[in-house]
């Protein structure tokens, strides 16, 4: 889903006018957050149009590459679920396609057998060995057009935008309380 609804971002001079109405506007900041969003859906959409291509979805891609780190490194279904940043029910459909597809396995751990453990089969090794290299290239041409002093430059910036939003290990910027107004 993309995280920017408008088929076309707003020109500055609009940006400009909505300020007198809502002094609280600051045109050149809102103007540098759309293009930041516009920017992010359409790598987005790049990146699953990749793996589509590929014959893979980015859920699964993103659980093999996660297992793919350390391939003799067996982790647990919640671990995964953790690092990739959903739901341990998302997970288990995740996990339950690989299996089907003998991409992963899952086993009870040796040493407690409450615990399962989540292996990247050979067949899985082999389709990663196969995907990466086209998906690295993919990669480096969405930054051809940067040259690697700014792409040294967007990483500090963008570090410096995810510390302004208290990223620290994926808190959540958010309260709980609903301050909506609407």
């Amino acid at each position: 889903m993309p995280l920017l609804l408008l088929k076309q971002l707003p020109r500055f001079e609009c940006l400009l006018q909505a300020a007198l109405r809502y002094p609280d506007l600051d045109p050149c900041a809102t103007s540098t957050f759309l293009h930041l969003l516009r920017t992010g859906d359409l790598i987005f959409e790049s990146e699953a149009c990749q793996l589509a291509n590929s014959g893979i979805s980015k859920g699964r891609f993103s659980i093999l590459m996660l297992l793919n780190r350390h391939p003799d490194q067996p982790q647990t279904p919640a671990s995964l679920a953790e690092e990739a940043g959903v739901t341990r029910a998302t997970i288990t459909g995740l996990l339950d396609t690989l299996e089907k597809d003998a991409l992963v396995s899952r086993s009870a751990s040796p040493d407690d057998r409450r615990l399962t453990l989540v292996h990247l089969t050979p067949k899985g090794a082999q389709l990663m060995d196969a995907l990466l290299p086209g998906y690295f290239r993919h990669v480096a041409s969405i930054l051809s057009s940067l040259t690697s002093a700014e792409r040294i430059q967007l990483v500090e910036l963008l570090e410096k935008i995810q510390q302004g939003l208290g990223d620290d290990q994926g808190a959540s910027p958010c309260s709980t309380a609903n301050n909506s107004p609407l």
